[in-house]
Formats: C-alpha cells, sequence, structure tokens
C-alpha cells in the first residue's frame, strides 16, 4: 500500500532506503534531550535528518564546525543517524540578524514590555539595511565559507548539506529586503548571486559532494513570506541554482514573517490543509526535473503515498509529526499505520514550546503505543 514511500531515491550519489526526511528544525533542548531526540527519530526508520542552522562563520551562540566542541557536537550527531542506517544532512547557512541593531531591544526583552511574537517583526525590520549596505568583501567572505563549512561538515560525518535559501540567501534573493544597486541587487538575476556563488563554493571544493537547495517561495495575494523568491521569478532563480550545482530542492513557504504562517496549525486561515505548501512544489517543477522534497503538515500516510506516486513530490519531510511519533516509519512498514500518533498541527507544545524557551516538545510525549 505505502510502495513509493518506503522505497529508495537518489540524491546526487546517495540512496536513500525511503522518501520520509525529518525537516530542520530549531528544537530548543538541553543538549543532551536533544541528541535522545534526534535518536528517537533516527530509529524511528526516515531515510535522513536534516540539522538545521548549521553556521557558515564561526559562531559562539550555536554549535560551530570550526571549534572543537563544535565539531565533536556534529560527529555525535552523525553517529547517532548512522548507528540507525539513516544519512544526515548540514543545513548551511548564514544569519542575518543585525546582532547591533538588537541590542537595543534586550532592555525591553529583559524587563518583558516587548513579547516574544513582538519581538520577530522588530527583528525582520533590520534585516534590510544589513542586506543593503554590506560590503562586498564581506559577501564574498560569507559566500567562500559555505564551501569551508561544507568540507568541515563531510569530515564532521555529513553525508550531504542542504543550503538555506532563508536567512541571508533568501534575503539577498527578496526584493523587499535587497535594495542594493550593485551587482548582488535589482534584478533577479543579480539578487540570485549570493545563493549561487555559496553554491559554487561548495561544488568547486567538493565536485561529487550532493547539495540541496531550501527554496522560499513568497506569494502575494495574499502576502506570505519576506525573504526568498516570488512565485514570477522562480523561472530565473531555478536554472541559475541548477547550474551552481545542486542536486535537489527542498520548497517550503518563505520566511522571515509570522511564525504561524510558516509553522500554521490546523486553524491557519490560509494553511490549514495537509500539504499546505505542495503548491509551492507544483509552482517549482516547471522550472526543473530534478528531485523535490515537499513540507506542510504532512501527517496521514496515505496522503503522502498519494503525492508521492502522483509524482507531485518525489520525498516528504515531517518535522511536528516525526516530533509527535518518531516511529511513524517503522509503524508504516510495519502495516500499522492506525497506531501513529497523528500530529494534530495544534501547536501547543512545538511552536508553543518554542516560543517559551522550554524547547520543541509534543502532547503526545510519553505515550508509546
Amino acid at each position: 500500500m505505502f510502495e513509493t514511500l518506503l522505497s529508495p531515491i537518489q540524491l546526487g550519489t546517495l540512496t536513500l532506503k525511503n522518501r520520509i526526511f525529518f525537516a530542520p528544525t530549531s528544537m530548543g533542548l538541553a543538549e543532551e534531550e536533544y541528541f535522545q531526540k534526534m535518536e528517537a527519530i533516527a530509529a524511528g526508520g526516515c531515510a535522513m535528518l536534516i540539522i538545521g542552522d548549521v553556521p557558515v562563520l564561526p559562531s559562539r551562540f550555536v554549535p560551530s564546525l570550526y571549534s572543537k566542541k563544535g565539531f565533536a557536537h556534529y560527529q555525535r550527531l552523525t553517529a547517532i543517524a548512522h548507528k540507525h542506517g539513516c544519512y544526515i544532512c548540514a543545513q548551511l547557512h548564514q544569519s542575518d540578524s543585525n546582532w547591533k541593531a538588537m541590542i537595543r531591544y534586550i532592555p525591553g526583552v529583559l524587563c518583558k514590555k516587548i513579547k516574544p511574537e513582538d519581538l520577530r517583526p522588530l527583528l525582520n525590520a533590520q534585516v534590510e539595511p544589513l542586506i543593503s549596505k554590506m560590503s562586498v568583501k564581506q559577501i564574498q567572505k560569507i559566500t567562500s565559507a559555505f564551501g569551508d563549512a561544507a568540507v568541515l561538515a563531510r569530515k564532521a560525518g555529513f553525508d550531504m548539506v542542504q543550503v538555506h535559501g532563508d536567512r541571508m540567501c533568501g534575503s539577498f534573493s527578496s526584493s523587499v529586503f535587497n535594495k542594493r544597486t550593485d551587482v548582488y541587487g535589482g534584478s533577479a538575476e543579480n539578487r540570485a548571486r549570493f545563493a549561487v556563488e555559496s553554491i559554487r563554493a561548495i561544488r568547486d571544493k567538493l565536485p561529487d559532494y550532493p547539495i540541496d537547495y531550501k527554496l522560499g517561495v513568497r506569494q502575494e495575494n495574499p502576502h506570505y513570506g519576506n525573504a526568498g523568491v516570488l512565485y514570477e521569478e522562480l523561472g530565473i532563480f531555478i536554472p541559475l541554482l541548477e547550474r551552481a550545482g545542486v542536486n535537489s530542492f527542498h520548497v517550503a513557504i518563505a520566511n522571515h514573517s509570522n511564525l504561524e504562517d510558516t509553522i500554521p496549525n490546523a486553524k491557519h486561515p490560509y494553511f490549514s490543509e495537509e500539504g499546505c505548501f505542495l503548491k509551492f512544489c507544483d509552482a517549482v517543477r516547471q522550472y526543473t526535473s530534478l528531485p523535490i522534497c515537499g513540507v506542510g503538515g504532512l501527517v496521514h500516510p496515505e496522503f503522502v503515498e498519494q503525492q508521492l506516486k502522483e509524482n507531485r513530490i518525489q520525498c516528504a519531510a515531517m518535522s511536528r509529526q516525526l516530533v509527535a511519533d518518531p516511529q511513524w516509519v517503522n509503524k508504516v512498514a510495519a502495516g500499522t499505520p492506525e497506531k501513529i500518533h497523528r500530529c494534530i498541527r495544534c501547536n501547543k507544545r512545538c511552536l508553543g514550546g518554542m516560543m517559551e524557551h522550554k524547547g520543541v516538545h509534543c502532547i503526545y510525549d510519553g505515550k508509546t503505543e
């Protein structure tokens, strides 16, 4: 019944055992709890873990590939995945947060005059001046670092990398944030340059290493997303990204808007349905024959199988559903999908836990059957 879902797929030089991935997720957990959560998901049968937000430059705020401690952190993650026959992918990114501008908001956050949900729009307002005023020297330092970070990721045991097309790549791509007048701004071709150079930096150093690109799609009427690529510009961006060297696309809604839009609950006014972001995959498919991974409230194996069987997508990525039930794939493979704890997209302890700085959890935590 789930032949397509459980069938292997080729991404670059990798042959994955099935079509289900753990989507990149900021978990916000203490280190040991995080490792336990990742091991449970890897043991649950998915083909690959995508580890979100691996910085391409040295960082003091999150584990860094450049430090001894950070490198060991990632080595432990890759060993956990491989122990369970699961591939693992590093999502390489450069933050577009304007740290100097953020300082002004610290007093308001500490005294709780600025709520977590109010901080995001304030930070987003600082992206445009950061992107538009960055020097070419600094830009090229960052794009080159994607290649350096990919080399380190492979040494740490990662099987492939994903270039994060939101964050700085997405902000350079977006006419909302990118107001530059040089070769990195203006036309869609110029706004794609940052992402293209980042991909080429990886491909130049690792000719055969699989590269995925997280492509954030921005839409108007109604407006959702601020970074990323407009529907109307996909025909320009996608061929440029392909020629730069990507092997596949991970397609989602563009970021830098309300978190309830990028992680929608079941009552969202526009993205309430299962597979709510697959229409973006349909748009991308017009311009590429490369494998596409879809996301967006995927829960039911019957629904996922149908999308794969119809070749609408070639892979499916889940976050909340695999947090709700890490054994999702194993239960499908065992012929017992009725035993799955199905995510109801309530966002109470996953997005809610993240917003409350308690980490990503689930209302099903503690249930085993």
